[in-house]
């Protein structure tokens, strides 16, 4: 059985740790050529099968060296048939003193970026009927207190999802993934303590965060000819979603009654 990426090339931003290289690992294990950007080079090249992801620093707000990244793949490579904007993230911010550069930088990162990645692959994508997914966020379907910017661009990334699937269609499909809580090498900075997130993770109806691996299994769906029809959508990876805090104050009080 052929592996379904067999010969295509797939491109995949931030790919060097976290999410980013576990959606690299699965690609390449799928069969795909995978490039990855970042601003430094990983500790350790990410590698399946015996082949290797290949990586270009690259400053993914800059506009003129995305061009540059994204030709270079295309002149090596012959073809790019699939995009992962995974690259994004923010530190906590106070949004009543957030400087305007802080603000900037992070809308940039998480919507601004994805747009000129996209851009500048969309003729390659479009000569090959390729794809592009958009790794977003829950905090831009619900309030996202002490990262309000993030929450507003990831939500600014759910819409541009939607009208590039209208606009591009059908010669190049595009589609978001909503990822939920996630472990990863720095669950500590997010989560806090091993007791706060066993006890994140049992709030959760699946009983578990997610993993890197989640999120990749669901960017070779939408990327593969299984998703040929699938356009436009907002997959969300999240285990069941967050349990209302409601809820709880609800138990809580009744178990005083």
């Amino acid at each position: 059985m052929s592996k379904t990426g067999s010969g295509k090339v797939a491109l995949v931003t931030g790919g060097t740790r976290g999410i980013g290289a576990a959606i690299a690992r699965r690609l390449l294990e799928d069969g795909y050529a995978v490039e990855t950007c970042g601003r430094t080079p990983p500790e350790r090249a990410i590698e399946a099968g015996g082949r290797k992801v290949g990586f270009e620093a690259c400053d993914i707000r800059d506009p003129a060296a995305v061009a540059a990244w994204i030709e270079g793949i295309a002149a090596r490579n012959g073809r790019i048939d699939l995009v992962v904007n995974n690259a994004g993230g923010s530190p906590q911010a106070d949004a009543a003193t957030a400087s305007p550069r802080f603000s900037e930088r992070i809308l940039q990162l998480n919507l601004l970026a994805p747009l000129y990645v996209s851009q500048a692959a969309y003729p390659h994508l479009k000569a090959n009927r390729g794809s592009i997914v958009n790794i977003a966020s829950v905090s831009g379907m619900r309030p996202s207190p002490d990262t309000a910017i993030y929450g507003a661009a990831k939500a600014g990334l759910l819409s541009l999802t939607t009208s590039l699937a209208q606009e591009w269609g059908p010669d190049v499909r595009v589609n978001a993934i909503i990822v939920g809580l996630i472990e990863t090498e720095q669950s500590e900075m997010t989560y806090g303590s091993a007791t706060a997130q066993d006890r994140i993770a049992a709030s959760l109806p699946l009983a578990r965060m997610g993993r890197g691996t989640d999120i990749a299994a669901a960017v070779a769906f939408l990327g593969s000819d299984d998703a040929a029809y699938v356009s436009g959508a907002r997959l969300e990876v999240h285990g069941g979603g967050e349990r209302p805090l409601f809820l709880e104050i609800v138990k809580e009080e009744a178990a005083r009654a």
